[in-house]
């Protein structure tokens, strides 16, 4: 059993301000050192030792000068923030795993004290139109916010705001934001390398569009430069466009496999990983004797597939603590803007296989 810890008395005066700053107490400033000491009956002493504290904590600031401190209204608030959510397409029964990182974020900020509630309209439904989105987000503002998979234009606007956010996903690079999730480029070039292994050149990657405009990003740089190193001329068909829909996946599915079949795809979602198998089966076209296929995703169901769907895997859990040690640090207003990504691996299976002679 962990030890009882006893507080000290300037921990217990620090306490007592916090309650007192929430209740609404005092407003604007605080009163001088000599009536508050007095008012609650501790010394001088540690009473400056209790306003260090909260001073640490963002909950005031100290100005010098024999100034009064000041109250910070939003740190004051600290153990509610509403925490806003904007989901790239809020299809969370599409991603299972998108789905249950998301909802398993909203409970622990909400065991937190916080309140998170999910933007009404996503990326996608606005069209990924940032004047759009922030019209959108204008009529619920939040203290903070968590943006799944945003686009490069949308996280520029959010760099520029007051208002802190936190990529999880997303095109953030170089931004001063912070930014989590799985670092997706070892076992991409890892996935990569096998196929080039087996023999493949006519390798496809299927990416939303806000991984490969307004150019690729970190992974899918890594993808393309794997295969120039390996004399492959890279282009259009190797990162191609399509409409993000099941329609739009199964369209660029026929293209491909109309004149110059790719022997291996590889998919960033396990929802379209799944689309692309029932294509490829209503054809006749076999994996992996036909083509290889890989899923940059994790997901229950593709282990159920036949043979089991090769992925990316990564733990949710550490992205999950990150967040929430994010938005505390935003309440206690230290927020940082550190990019911090954990590690994924690529897990092959029975869907790879060498190049079939032709």
């Amino acid at each position: 059993m962990q030890a009882l810890r006893r507080f000290s008395i300037v921990e217990q005066t620090a306490d007592h301000l916090r309650q007192g700053l929430r209740e609404g107490l005092w407003r604007g400033t605080l009163p001088g050192v000599v009536p508050l000491a007095k008012d609650l009956h501790v010394s001088r002493g540690t009473l400056l030792g209790a306003l260090r504290l909260l001073e640490g904590e963002g909950i005031i600031t100290v100005h010098g000068g024999g100034r009064n401190r000041t109250i910070n209204t939003l740190s004051v608030a600290r153990n509610k923030l509403s925490v806003g959510i904007l989901c790239h397409d809020l299809t969370l029964n599409e991603s299972p795993q998108m789905a249950g990182l998301l909802y398993q974020v909203r409970h622990d900020l909400e065991a937190a004290g916080h309140a998170v509630f999910f933007a009404a309209k996503t990326q996608q439904m606005l069209r990924h139109k940032v004047e759009d989105i922030k019209r959108h987000l204008g009529k619920k503002p939040a203290d903070a916010w968590i943006v799944e998979a945003g686009s490069r234009d949308l996280l520029e606007w959010f760099a520029g705001q007051a208002v802190p956010c936190l990529a999880l996903y997303g095109r953030s690079e170089g931004l001063p934001l912070a930014r989590t999730g799985p670092d997706i480029l070892p076992p991409y070039v890892a996935a990569t390398r096998q196929l080039l292994a087996l023999g493949h050149r006519r390798i496809v990657a299927v990416c939303r569009r806000h991984r490969r405009q307004p150019t690729p990003g970190v992974a899918e740089r890594g993808f393309l430069d794997e295969l120039t190193a390996h004399g492959i001329v890279t282009g259009d068909y190797h990162l191609p466009d399509w409409e993000e829909t099941p329609a739009g996946l199964t369209v660029l599915l026929e293209s491909l496999f109309r004149h110059t079949p790719p022997t291996a795809l590889m998919l960033d979602e396990a929802s379209c990983a799944i689309s692309a198998a029932l294509f490829l089966a209503q054809r006749r076209i076999r994996v992996p004797e036909d083509v290889s296929l890989i899923a940059i995703e994790s997901e229950a169901s593709l282990a159920w597939c036949h043979p089991p769907v090769a992925h990316v895997r990564w733990d949710n859990e550490p992205i999950i603590r990150r967040i929430v040690r994010w938005v505390d640090a935003v309440r206690n207003g230290r927020a940082d803007r550190d990019t911090i990504n954990f590690p994924a691996r690529f897990v092959p299976t029975g869907s790879i296989g060498p190049v079939r002679m032709e």
